[in-house]
């Protein structure tokens, strides 16, 4: 007889020999010819151009981070509401169970807002604002014709 974590192991093992399994056969069939075309760097349909290590902006990477933070604090918040909630606790305890339950959570959420705040005073969150650039255009046109063509469409 398994117990319950044999049954979830055998679970477990039997999922990864299934995804393995499907791989191996895959690989079998489906035909390998490889050319250059294939072979080269797929970017939206272009061609790609410069080199391929650009680095990105740091500030992405944090505002992900402070994502992933708050997002498994809902994860953590959605189990307490519904298993320290219960009344039955709560009586049976005289109410003990519900402050402690209480408490404990209010400790965990004033500790992530604890770090958002840091985060929020250390200036991790600003996003430097680029000046805006007014195009220039090098027409004959001159520019007072722009200026009544947009106002007969501005007065429409």
């Amino acid at each position: 007889m398994l117990s319950d974590f044999g049954i979830i192991l055998l679970f477990i093992i039997t999922g990864l020999t299934f995804v393995g399994l499907v791989l191996f056969v895959g690989s079998l069939l489906r035909p390998n010819r490889p050319n250059l075309e294939k072979l080269t760097t797929y970017e939206s349909g272009e061609e790609p151009v410069g080199n391929a290590n650009v680095q990105f902006n740091v500030r992405f990477y944090v505002v992900a981070i402070i994502f992933v933070l708050f997002d498994v604090e809902l994860v953590f918040l959605f189990p307490w509401a519904t298993v320290f909630g219960q009344k039955v606790l709560i009586d049976e305890t005289n109410g003990l169970w519900g402050w402690l339950s209480l408490t404990e959570m209010l400790v965990f959420v004033a500790l992530l807002a604890l770090g958002l705040a840091y985060v929020w005073a250390k200036g991790y969150l600003d996003w430097v604002k680029p000046e805006p650039k007014v195009p220039e255009m090098n027409t004959p046109v001159p520019a007072s014709l722009y200026e009544k063509v947009n106002q007969k469409y501005k007065n429409r």
